[in-house]
């Protein structure tokens, strides 16, 4: 296995232990209180994820390392590995709209905001991967194109991974982050912060795996929910 530290992208840096070490362990737990929704994955199977989203990014959209990949999507276990995967394929995230981008991954309401985008997949997040209805020509359904795609992948380089900072950058910001946060290997995390900057992603989302804890992801909160919630799922540090 690589050393995270010298891994050319950063799924490799981050999922590369967390495969070697637990890959059937829960790596991010998804709620929605709005729906009652509960989506949980584990580390194997978030990679597959991220496989596929990584080879549909190359091989149905031609991406090379080094492009731009606009990501206007809610914190989501879909948009876990949707990030996993445009790292994995080289590309560099942007959060939000992005004339320079060379495909935008949204939701269908954000779809106006991608106009000036050569290549747009829009995504329902629906729990069950149902297609999004009635796109407008042109803009690709996420969920019929990505199962189709491999669940494995073989990286081909990177350029820079989040917001113009190269993988080093991001790395060293999230370790950063899991030292201020006090996150182990062995913490649940419970958040319900968004993903909508670098620095919220990074500390939300990247650092909690590139600890190699486990992340329960909370979408529009029941505050009455929460003190159950810590204890069915085993929560041992909390985000606010």
């Amino acid at each position: 296995m690589r050393d995270p530290d010298q891994a050319h992208t950063l799924t490799e840096a981050i999922l590369d232990p967390i495969l070697a070490r637990e890959p059937a362990n829960p790596r991010v737990t998804y709620y929605d209180d709005a729906n009652g929704a509960r989506i949980e994955l584990s580390g194997l199977t978030l990679a597959n994820w991220a496989a596929k989203t990584a080879n549909l990014v190359r091989d149905e959209f031609g991406l090379t390392p080094g492009a731009r990949v606009a990501v206007l999507l809610p914190a989501h276990w879909q948009t876990a590995a949707v990030l996993l995967g445009c790292w994995w394929a080289g590309t560099e995230v942007v959060l939000g709209p992005d004339d320079d981008a060379h495909l935008a991954l949204t939701t269908p309401d954000r779809l106006a905001e991608t106009e000036s985008v050569g290549e747009v997949a829009a995504l329902s997040l629906d729990a069950m991967g149902t297609p999004v209805r009635d796109l407008p020509l042109g803009v690709t359904d996420f969920a019929t194109s990505v199962r189709v795609h491999g669940d494995q992948f073989l990286p081909g380089g990177a350029g820079a991974a989040l917001d113009g900072m190269p993988v080093a950058e991001v790395l060293a910001a999230a370790k950063k982050s899991v030292l201020r946060q006090g996150f182990s290997e062995s913490d649940r995390v419970l958040s319900s912060t968004p993903w909508e900057t670098p620095t919220e992603l990074i500390e939300g989302f990247v650092a909690v795996l590139a600890a190699g804890a486990s992340l329960v992801q909370v979408a529009n909160p029941d505050p009455d929910q929460r003190e159950r919630r810590i204890e069915t799922e085993r929560v041992t540090a909390q985000r606010e």
